[in-house]
């Protein structure tokens, strides 16, 4: 089972949930931490869900990092393995995130759910004002009338401003905003378009259903609901 496919598999598990739902972006290699860990898929709407892949030929030496990162900065995670680490890496993640275990068959790659996630309880602001290039910092301030003496500070600063002077819920409003607004992402130009439509490289998604039964999903097949774990 090769990560490519199980990537494939999830991003087609995801766009069949909520197809219809312009107001969903999916981001893939999304930069946490000033871009120094990269989430492998990233939905953006009125959450922050985060989706870590750990395929079988991959090794869990980097999840209790990635682990206590993405715990600070997404509002849901779901941790994507292979059969062969399911349960080791069910022990190194929080209780919070939701587990689902890629398989190989002969019909391809099958995503089950193997355990619902929930609601990250400890968020933490600077982390997520830490997601906002410093254009976008600069304009969330101006907006909040909080940019005078402050536009030429360092990107850093402008972070510990916003997540000081914003309430949790402006701050993150602001920040999945300029995040499904941003045309392009890797050290590329920002917009400042603060309301222009997702793009075509935006796919609408959704967070994932956990609700009684599985949810399987064949890697280049239609999505079937049947029942979840």
């Amino acid at each position: 089972m090769r990560d490519k496919d199980v990537r494939l598999a999830v991003r087609n598990h995801l766009e069949a949930l909520h197809k219809d739902d312009v107001n969903t972006r999916i981001v893939e290699e999304m930069g946490v931490w000033s871009g120094s860990v990269r989430v492998d898929l990233a939905v953006i709407n009125g959450e922050l869900s985060g989706f870590e892949l750990k395929s079988d030929s991959d090794t869990l030496q980097r999840l209790p990092m990635q682990a206590g990162i993405y715990s600070r900065v997404f509002d849901q995670v779901t941790l994507v393995v292979g059969r062969r680490h399911a349960e080791k890496a069910t022990d190194i993640i929080p209780s919070w995130w939701g587990v689902m275990v890629a398989e190989q068959t002969d019909a391809g790659v099958v995503l089950d759910y193997h355990k619902c996630g929930s609601r990250n309880p400890s968020p933490d602001p600077i982390l997520i004002a830490g997601l906002l290039w410093k254009e976008e910092a600069l304009i969330v301030l101006e907006e909040h009338g909080l940019a005078a003496g402050w536009r030429s500070k360092p990107a850093k600063a402008l972070h510990q401003r916003l997540a000081e002077e914003l309430s949790f819920s402006d701050l993150s409003d602001e920040v999945r905003q300029a995040l499904k607004s941003r045309v392009a992402w890797l050290r590329q130009p920002v917009s400042n378009m603060r309301d222009m439509p997702v793009q075509q490289q935006s796919r609408p998604l959704a967070p994932a259903p956990c609700a009684a039964g599985r949810d399987s999903v064949m890697l280049n097949a239609p999505v079937t609901p049947t029942r979840y774990a």
